[in-house]
């Protein structure tokens, strides 16, 4: 039987071979002469049917399909949230599942107040975002309601500045309790990074059509950025000991603080299919 099987194998590849080298086919009907070029074909042997068949079509047409996808997405679309203005370019997998490469970003401080309180201290927010992002959206029931996954690459900028308590020679910051002189510490000022180089999300939301090639987007849900590393810098201080003690104490509340570890996600658009 193994003889035979390589017998089939060795006959479909001189087979192959005879076709590439062949001489172009002329077909005479009606006086017309049509020449017809010999194309390469590519075989493959089916072990539990015994037998070569020819796969050139399932290859070359599959491969136009990938990059057909690939070339010519299924949508566009803006956002605005809170992780900044951005838009989206997706690709249809299937009539329920879509593919979505984006960017968001831009100063969205404002949209969580602009300030915070870390312990007794309250600080002012300045930001700058940058989150590419790459997930699937779902559509599991078939109709508006949709879900999505995906993975954030995030590179935001927070700049965060304490607010003393009181004002003039009076001002103070209250530190465990304890009130120390904006004139002896100096005004705090640093940064809040987040750990987290890639940030998983999940989101719930609806996607209506308007009409054929518009529709309307709403999304809401987390995206875990990790926990958060602060920096505090004293400036225009003095060499008051107290001062390094006020700034050790800043940072590691903060960091307690965990501020936007689970990063709230909600998002409002519009959508152009082709």
């Amino acid at each position: 039987m193994k003889l035979i099987k390589l017998t089939a194998i060795t006959a479909a590849v001189l087979a192959s071979t005879a076709a590439l080298a062949a001489e172009p086919v002329i077909v005479v009907d009606d006086n017309d002469a049509v020449v017809y070029e010999a194309e390469p074909a590519s075989y493959a042997y089916d072990a539990d049917a015994g037998m070569v068949s020819n796969t050139t079509g399932a290859v070359v047409g599959g491969t136009k399909g990938f990059f057909s996808k690939v070339v010519n997405p299924a949508s566009v679309s803006a956002e605005v949230g809170t992780l900044g203005y951005g838009a989206n370019i997706g690709w249809s997998l299937n009539e329920k599942t879509e593919l979505q490469a984006g960017w968001a970003g831009g100063d969205v401080a404002d949209l969580f107040g602009g300030d915070f309180d870390a312990n007794d201290i309250n600080y002012d927010v300045d930001s700058d975002f940058s989150n590419p992002y790459l997930g699937v959206q779902l559509r599991p029931t078939g109709n508006w309601f949709t879900m999505g996954a995906g993975i954030i690459v995030p590179d935001n900028d927070i700049d965060v500045r304490a607010n003393p308590e009181g004002s003039g020679d009076d001002a103070y910051y209250s530190v465990n309790g304890e009130e120390y002189l904006l004139s002896d510490v100096g005004a705090l000022e640093g940064t809040i990074e987040h750990r987290n180089k890639l940030a998983p999300y999940l989101t719930v939301g609806f996607r209506p059509n308007i009409t054929n090639n518009f529709g309307l987007f709403g999304e809401i849900g987390a995206a875990y950025m990790g926990k958060t590393t602060a920096t505090i810098n004293r400036v225009a201080g003095n060499t008051n000991p107290d001062a390094e003690l006020v700034a050790d104490q800043a940072e590691k509340d903060l960091e307690d603080k965990d501020w936007l570890e689970w990063f709230p996600i909600v998002k409002l658009g519009a959508t152009y299919r082709f």
